[in-house]
């Protein structure tokens, strides 16, 4: 049998995780997307280090939170591949653009995904 004092404690962690959970919703933080063609002759290993390389970009480049990459659920125009960044702001952006990793991890993605892709970019309210 639960005590009321552990039944408190299940309801008070209980809100704080609905609290937390609630707080990331409308966050003021700038999102970039790009969807990709993949290159027809790329290897298996040319994408894991495509995956490893941008799964390590937020440890490597400030105001860089988040990055989602993979397959789309179904093809935009010709596009096939997509990736999502979570960045703190627009500022944060234009450094990431600049950063010598984002250079390098274009150098990587290269033997992937041809270089054209169709990019937008969402400013969090």
């Amino acid at each position: 049998m639960i005590s009321h004092r552990g039944t408190r404690l299940a309801m008070l962690l209980g809100g704080l995780l609905l609290f937390a959970s609630a707080g990331s919703a409308g966050e003021k933080k700038f999102m970039h997307c790009s969807f990709f063609t993949p290159m027809a002759q790329a290897f298996e290993a040319d994408w894991d280090e495509f995956y490893k390389a941008t799964d390590e970009l937020p440890g490597k480049i400030p105001g860089l939170s988040k990055v989602w990459a993979g397959k789309l659920r179904k093809p935009y125009i010709e596009r096939e591949y997509g990736v999502c960044m979570e960045m703190d702001s627009a500022e944060a952006f234009r450094d990431y653009a600049e950063h010598p990793a984002h250079l390098e991890w274009v150098n990587i993605y290269s033997r992937v995904l041809k270089p054209v892709a169709t990019q937008f970019d969402i400013i969090g309210r």
